[in-house]
């Protein structure tokens, strides 16, 4: 009976404007993909790795994500991409840093950490990122904890954590290039994002 309320839950959002007017499709493919993104949205509240093809719509299904997600007083929907971290800024960058951390920090500065609590982080390609940072991660992920650069306390921090990548995580780690402990973090959920290459008829639309 609960799965069944359930479904009944998912075919009444996707029938809503903020699904229709984001994601545009009704293939098959499409629909599968898009009742998972929508059941998870509302009705889960665990980590999501959005993977596919560059161009099928990842961070649109992350912000459909965050659209949807019931929380009362949600908070903002965050971007980190993580191609362009490097391991020299990342410390400012995903954890903040306090005034006078180091030379040029003339003011304290919040990261993605900080600036994702209560609302949704979104890691785009997550896949790139490089092993020390992966490790950095990992340990804000469990723990939900993190320090400022410069900073001498823990700070807490509770987000959604929704990562994409078009990469093969999965193969990625059996080869050793990314962290076990992390992927299975960040995938308690995995969505499949078809390319259009699978739906020709949905192109003109």
């Amino acid at each position: 009976a609960a799965r069944l309320e359930r479904w009944d839950g998912v075919d009444r959002l996707l029938d809503t404007p903020r699904v229709k007017e984001r994601l545009v499709g009704q293939s098959s493919a499409w629909i599968a993909a898009l009742r998972r993104i929508v059941e998870i949205a509302g009705f889960a509240e665990a980590s999501v790795l959005i993977t596919g093809e560059s161009g099928t719509g990842k961070e649109l299904a992350a912000q459909l994500i965050h659209a949807l997600d019931p929380r009362p007083k949600k908070r903002e929907f965050v971007v980190v991409d993580c191609t362009t971290i490097v391991r020299e800024l990342s410390g400012s960058e995903l954890f903040g840093h306090e005034r006078g951390a180091f030379t040029g920090a003339v003011a304290a500065r919040d990261g993605a950490f900080a600036l994702a609590d209560g609302g949704t982080l979104f890691l785009d390609e997550v896949g790139e990122l490089e092993p020390e940072l992966q490790g950095q991660l990992l340990r804000v992920v469990q723990e939900r904890t993190y320090k400022p650069v410069g900073g001498n306390t823990w700070r807490k921090t509770n987000f959604r954590l929704v990562s994409a990548t078009n990469r093969d995580l999965a193969q990625e780690v059996e080869e050793g290039r990314f962290r076990r402990d992390l992927y299975y973090r960040l995938a308690s959920w995995i969505v499949r994002l078809p390319p259009l290459a699978v739906r020709k008829e949905e192109i003109l639309p």
